[in-house]
């Protein structure tokens, strides 16, 4: 894949020839090209307003990835897309539906889970101030009529201190399945709040933020955790030992004299750098602006020594082209035997905010093979 990654943007990179149409049609094929790299068709379109992403996301990007995306360590996320969704309904009664229309049907649901945050209660004096509540999750299974026997499903339930303020997080996996399989079963959550006696609290001392008078990063969120199967194994992976910063600037095509000098120098890692705002994609990508591919140039000559990390069959292969034991063999090549992963904080076409995680993205090292 990364591989793919690097011609790519060294054809872009090439001098342009002298019809703009061949150039044009070459560049758009590129990026076509690149999309698929990315799992996409076509690179979603840029929300219509400034919309700033949920926190929860832009914390989870931090967790996982340095600055330039690269992943800090491959264990750290379960799957390797993490999808977001704010509520539709905008109810105050504590109803809320998400549209799911934007998860691919080949992505495996791992875990689903409803964000909701806890503002600070009421003041309620006397005997019958309460300390605890029950809050209750259903998936609503009669939109109409939730509240009849067979109307909803309990999907978690826990007590809830009234003291504090903060987030509260539900799983709802089963009912998220439910509706990526039939989404016509899609009817919503119902959140209730009662007393340790299971009477509605009246005034309710306990209000999560919904409606539209709440700020927007303490609305309900739906965040799903989910893996779509395209994964790389081709060479070994592991955390990024740091320092990916992109160069700002540089060539990704050298002349010809450097090519040459370059095949005089031993096998080794070289920056490549991937902007995302020079190839168009700045305005769907929230993080990062960028970041360094990296690729490998050298020779391998005889004989090859620790230091260019080659395998036993490079080894022999050396033996036999420097010997020539054998016609038509090479000299081995200057290649990446350690890719990491990157990733990709962005807004999808239904304006979600999308953490993706795509491997053999970063050459980590080179050796000869």
């Amino acid at each position: 894949m990364l591989g793919t990654v690097l011609l790519l943007l060294l054809a872009l990179a090439k001098p342009a020839c002298p019809s703009p149409a061949g150039v044009a049609s070459r560049r758009a094929e590129a990026l076509k090209r690149l999309l698929e790299v990315f799992g996409m068709e076509d690179p979603p379109a840029p929300p219509a307003h400034f919309k700033k992403p949920p926190q929860y996301m832009v914390d989870l990007f931090n967790t996982v990835a340095n600055a330039d995306g690269v992943t800090k360590n491959p264990d750290i996320l379960e799957g390797n897309t993490v999808r977001s969704f704010l509520d539709r309904t905008h109810s105050k009664d504590m109803r809320f539906l998400f549209v799911l229309s934007s998860v691919a049907k080949n992505e495996k649901i791992l875990t689903a889970e409803l964000h909701l945050f806890r503002l600070w209660p009421k003041v309620t004096d006397g005997p019958k101030r309460h300390h605890f509540c029950q809050v209750s999750v259903y998936q609503v299974l009669e939109k109409e009529n939730p509240d009849t026997p067979g109307g909803k499903k309990l999907l978690a339930a826990r007590l809830v201190s009234l003291q504090t303020s903060g987030w509260e997080v539900f799983a709802i996996t089963p009912a998220v399945r439910d509706w990526t399989e039939d989404e016509s079963s899609n009817q919503g959550l119902l959140v209730t709040v009662q007393g340790l006696g299971g009477s509605p609290l009246d005034p309710p001392p306990l209000q999560f933020a919904s409606g539209r008078d709440h700020h927007e990063s303490k609305k309900p969120l739906l965040v799903l955790f989910t893996d779509d199967g395209r994964r790389g194994a081709s060479l070994p992976t592991g955390s990024f030992p740091g320092g990916s910063h992109m160069p700002r600037h540089g060539s990704l095509a050298g002349s010809r004299s450097t090519r040459s000098l370059d095949r005089l120098q031993p096998c080794q890692r070289h920056p490549l750098s991937v902007d995302f705002e020079e190839i168009g994609w700045s305005g769907w990508i929230i993080s990062p602006r960028g970041y360094n591919a990296f690729h490998c140039k050298g020779s391998c000559p005889f004989p090859l020594g620790e230091n260019m990390r080659p395998t036993n069959h490079a080894t022999v292969q050396s033996i036999i082209n420097a010997l020539k034991l054998s016609e038509g063999v090479s000299s081995p090549c200057c290649v990446p035997d350690k890719l990491y992963s990157i990733n990709l904080l962005y807004f999808d076409d239904d304006e979600n905010v999308v953490l993706k995680q795509y491997d053999d993205m970063v050459a980590g090292s080179c050796g000869c093979h």
